[in-house]
């Protein structure tokens, strides 16, 4: 079997700035990381190598510092990473994105299995994996939080989507997003992040998937939809107020605070 596991390099979204007129993440503001759910689907991928002896390829698209979550990738396993990346890419909406991965995803060829996290922590669209999979023509299931039975032909997962839970069967080739309940990511021995370092990653620009892409799906040219406007919402803060005489007082503030709140029965 060959599996390909998305990844993509986020920035630390607990440092990371807004720029609120551009509509965009200041991305120099943080540190990077893989992002989380994509983890998991890393983990998922080797786990389903171990017992059918796959080659799993980690394909990511961003700019060169994402060859370093690459590298953190084939240290907890994966065999090859591919780097998609170009300027012409740059801007590049959902729509654009899936566009440009599906052009790798050909290029590679062969594959029985896409694995892709359920949203990235920058963009949180989830969006990404559906329309890769509707673009390739392939089945896919969403928000997987089990993987229950799988082979060469097959994969059985339960699904947990708007509160219902789904026991899924879906021939191969397919592609699934998994959440961060479907298992512990392994982290990486000092000996593999040594190895790792020294690992050839493959970067393909615009030139090497002309065959499969125009220029004018790329990028902001190729991204229907755009970043208006950023609004970041004001931490909430408990409040508190204090009685120190007029109990009877407070009482009535109490009642009525838990009326508006539903908690009693007006």
């Amino acid at each position: 079997m060959r599996v390909i596991v998305l990844v993509k390099q986020v920035p630390d979204m607990e440092r990371v700035k807004f720029d609120t007129e551009k509509g965009v993440i200041d991305r120099k503001s943080a540190g990077t990381e893989i992002n989380p759910f994509d983890l998991n689907a890393l983990e998922t991928a080797l786990q389903i190598g171990e017992k059918t002896n796959s080659e799993i390829i980690v394909l990511s698209m961003g700019p060169h510092s994402a060859e370093q979550s690459i590298r953190d990738a084939i240290a907890r396993g994966a065999h090859k990473g591919i780097l998609l990346n170009d300027k012409k890419f740059g801007g590049s909406d959902v729509k654009a994105t899936s566009v440009t991965i599906c052009a790798g995803i050909k290029k590679i060829g062969n594959f029985d299995l896409i694995i892709a996290g359920m949203q990235s922590v920058d963009g949180d669209t989830g969006q990404v994996g559906a329309e890769i999979a509707q673009i390739l023509k392939i089945p896919h299931i969403s928000f997987v939080e089990k993987l229950n039975e799988f082979d060469c032909n097959s994969l059985t997962v339960t699904s947990n989507i708007w509160e219902g839970i789904y026991l899924k069967k879906v021939k191969l080739p397919a592609l699934i997003t998994v959440t961060k309940d479907i298992n512990i990511p392994r982290l990486p021995s000092f000996k593999n992040k040594m190895l790792a370092r020294k690992a050839e990653v493959t970067v393909w620009g615009y030139d090497d998937l002309e065959e499969h892409l125009e220029e004018s799906q790329l990028g902001f040219k190729g991204s229907p939809t755009k970043v208006k406007k950023i609004v970041i919402p004001k931490t909430a803060h408990r409040e508190g107020k204090m009685w120190r005489e007029d109990y009877s007082h407070a009482v009535d503030n109490l009642i009525e605070v838990f009326k508006c709140r539903k908690i009693l029965e007006v």
